[in-house]
C-alpha cells in the first residue's frame, strides 16, 4: 500500500467510526446551509459554492445533491481525492469544477484576479494546517471574495482561549491513545504523527477577533464534546 493509501485509510477509519464527530458536523452544516437558503430573497440567483479542502465528499455529497446550487467548485491540495469526490457527488444539475490547489493561494489569486464573488464558502478540517498569520490573511482574502449576504461555514479543530499549541497537541494525543480503540496501532500512529507535525488550530478567542477585524460577523454554530472540533458561521459585516 502506498503512502497516500495508508494515510487515507487512517483518515477514513476516523470518519467511519465518528471519532471526530463527523456525523454531528454534517448535521450542523446541513442546518446552517438550509437555513441560509430558506432566508434568501425570493428570486435570488442559485448560489455559487466553493469548498476549500473538499476531500472525498463522503459526508457532504448527500447534502450537495439536494441543494439548489448554481455551481460548485471543489478544491483540494491532494489530487488523488478529487476523483473520489467527483464519484461521491455523482450527477447533479449544476456545473462542477475540481481544482488541485492550495486554499490560501486560491483565495489570494481569486481576489487579485477580480473573479466573480462566491455566495457560499465551506471548509472542513483544512484551515488548521495554516499558521496564525496565514489564517488572518485567508480571512482577509475570503472577505473580498464573498458576495453580499454570503455565507462562510468553517468546520475545524480549535484551541480553547489561551491554550497553547503544545497543550492542545498533548491533550489530543491523550484522547487518541485512550479513546480511539477502533483504530489499529498503525492508524493511531498515522493520525498522531500528522497531528503533532502539521496541526496548528486557532485560538478560539483570537481567531474570532481576527475575523471581526477582517470584516466578518462570527457565530459559533456547533461545538463538539471534546473541546476541539467546532463549526463557525461567518457572514460579511
Amino acid at each position: 500500500m502506498d503512502f497516500f493509501a495508508q494515510q487515507w485509510a487512517s483518515y477514513r477509519a476516523v470518519v467511519e467510526h465518528d471519532l471526530m464527530e463527523h456525523q454531528a458536523v454534517a448535521a450542523a452544516t446541513a442546518a446552517a446551509l438550509e437555513g441560509w437558503l430558506t432566508a434568501r430573497e425570493a428570486g435570488a440567483l442559485a448560489p455559487r459554492m466553493v469548498d476549500l479542502g473538499c476531500g472525498d465528499l463522503a459526508l457532504l455529497a448527500p447534502l450537495l445533491r439536494r441543494l439548489p446550487l448554481g455551481a460548485y467548485t471543489g478544491l483540494d491540495l491532494t489530487a488523488q481525492v478529487l476523483p473520489l469526490a467527483q464519484q461521491a457527488l455523482g450527477d447533479v444539475p449544476y456545473p462542477c469544477q475540481w481544482i488541485e490547489g492550495d486554499l490560501l493561494r486560491w483565495a489570494n489569486e481569486a481576489s487579485d484576479n477580480g473573479e466573480e464573488p462566491v455566495d457560499i464558502l465551506h471548509s472542513a478540517f483544512a484551515i488548521h494546517h495554516l499558521s496564525d498569520r496565514e489564517k488572518h490573511t485567508l480571512l482577509e482574502s475570503l472577505r473580498s471574495r464573498i458576495a453580499p449576504g454570503g455565507l462562510f461555514i468553517w468546520v475545524d479543530v480549535f484551541r480553547e482561549a489561551g491554550e497553547s499549541r503544545d497543550a492542545y497537541v498533548q491533550r489530543y494525543l491523550q484522547r487518541i491513545a485512550a479513546g480511539w480503540p477502533q483504530l489499529s496501532p498503525e492508524q493511531r500512529d498515522h493520525v498522531s504523527q500528522h497531528l503533532a507535525t502539521y496541526d496548528n488550530p486557532a485560538d478560539r478567542s483570537a481567531i474570532e477577533a481576527a475575523a471581526k477585524a477582517a470584516g466578518w460577523h462570527w457565530r459559533w454554530a456547533w461545538t463538539g464534546a471534546h473541546r476541539a472540533e467546532a463549526m463557525a458561521v461567518l457572514t460579511p459585516a
